[in-house]
């Protein structure tokens, strides 16, 4: 069994922030209610000689149902477990929730993050290492989750995370629109183009039988656009203690894809957060790309739909994407017999993700991916290679999901939609942003 990585390669969200459902507020606030009679005297996992297990994550939504079905299914399997779940807002305030209980030492046992924030969740001191060989007896090693994944998940040599997915961002067919515009093969599936020219004639086309957009984008949260666009091009972004580089060129590139689109009138303007799935549900776009995640919404909508890969518009087929990972908040003194329980506790989640699958996300252990129940679900199994071709961002306190840098790039990106500033204007001012971010501390 190999513990330790090789060197990854140079590395190359996920869904907007939405509120937790009405069940997810529940959990979380019977948790809460756990959490807070422990401190009055002994536990009722103490009295009960069950192992005490306390996980904080940040799903709602489909997600958050999806999670809540996974966990009811482990209580059930694990009557010698008190397990707790706690969901908290996504992004931002969950992130400071998992550094505030970890600096104080009273972390969760388990937790939810995104594997680009494991360098803004400071390793080592937020977050405390996980045993390779303890998870590999709970049947979790290199083997059995994807080698890009997994080697995403150590930081100076030793293992933080345990890797749950890979969701990235994917091109979402409108079958009705598209059979209609003659864009689809005789097994309705969308017909291959490659380069820009040829993905613009394509939305020509589908724009044609809309009337009105052949893309639906979310311009209002575009950088992940912009990323996977600047990564089929081979673009890196390489950002040291007091500077950066990024290729001028490739970046304008990716920009001027994104302003061409709502320039030609191809995609919207102004499309935000529901805004961009209603677009594809309601027959105004052929297309759109989006993150898996929004699976669940066009279900929801009874939109009869398929999902590919990005579109290869530089030649490939590369996407901004991130992993769902554990982790091990940092507590003053943890607890052997709870940590084993964590770890088993993850090895099962990984184990029966083929629920979590159904939400979209492309479950990082393999034996799942590989199995007929996985091939069996569409549109999930037609876009399972997108995992070979996840781009992640680069390593930096202010990079990844929630992170300063997506949230920084909004302004300058969102112009090119709004076609208020020219690719080169948006590149001098995304800069500007970059040193700004590098120029701040690292809050821990």
């Amino acid at each position: 069994m190999r513990v330790r990585p090789p060197e990854p390669p140079v590395p190359p969200e996920h869904p907007a922030p939405r509120g937790p459902g009405r069940r997810a507020f529940a959990a979380g606030a019977l948790a809460a209610a756990g959490l807070a009679a422990a401190g009055c005297g002994p536990s009722p996992a103490l009295l009960s000689g069950r192992t005490r297990l306390r996980q904080w994550n940040l799903f709602a939504g489909g997600d958050g149902m999806r999670m809540i079905e996974m966990h009811d299914a482990y209580v059930r399997e694990h009557p010698d477990v008190d397990f707790r779940a706690t969901t908290f807002t996504w992004g931002s305030p969950f992130y400071t929730k998992v550094a505030m209980g970890a600096a104080g030492g009273r972390g969760a046992d388990i937790a939810t993050v995104h594997v680009s924030r494991l360098e803004s969740l400071a390793p080592g001191r937020l977050l405390d290492p996980i045993d390779p060989v303890m998870l590999a007896e709970a049947g979790i090693d290199d083997t059995v989750v994807l080698p890009r994944i997994w080697e995403k998940c150590f930081f100076d040599g030793e293992l933080y995370a345990i890797p749950i997915d890979t969701h990235v961002l994917i091109q979402f067919v409108n079958l009705d629109v598209c059979r209609r515009a003659g864009v689809l093969d005789a097994d309705d599936r969308l017909v291959e183009v490659s380069g820009l020219d040829g993905y613009l004639d394509l939305l020509r086309e589908i724009q044609g039988a809309t009337g009105e957009y052949g893309l639906s984008v979310d311009t209002w949260a575009p950088w992940p656009n912009f990323w996977a666009l600047y990564r089929q091009q081979d673009g890196d972004l390489v950002i040291g203690e007091d500077d950066f580089e990024l290729d001028d060129d490739k970046a304008l590139a990716a920009m001027e894809v994104m302003y061409r689109l709502s320039e030609e009138g191809l995609s919207p303007r102004h499309s935000m957060l529901a805004d961009t799935a209603a677009n594809l549900a309601n027959g105004q776009a052929g297309l759109m790309i989006h993150g898996n995640w929004e699976i669940p919404t066009l279900e929801a909508a009874g939109t009869e739909f398929t999902a590919t890969q990005f579109p290869a518009v530089f030649g490939n087929n590369r996407t901004r994407g991130d992993s769902h990972c554990y982790v091990f908040p940092h507590q003053r003194d943890r607890d052997p017999e709870r940590t084993r329980a964590a770890v088993g506790y993850a090895a099962w989640m990984l184990r029966h993700s083929i629920t979590w699958a159904a939400g979209g996300h492309i479950p990082a252990y393999l034996p799942v991916v590989e199995s007929d129940d996985y091939d069996a679900l569409h549109p999930q199994s037609e876009y399972a290679e997108a995992a070979e071709n996840v781009q992640f961002e680069p390593q930096a306190w202010f990079s990844g999901s929630a992170g300063r840098l997506q949230e920084e790039a909004t302004g300058p990106l969102t112009t090119l939609h709004q076609g208020t500033q020219t690719p080169e204007q948006a590149l001098d001012q995304l800069k500007g942003a970059i040193r700004t971010l590098i120029a701040v501390p690292s809050p821990v």
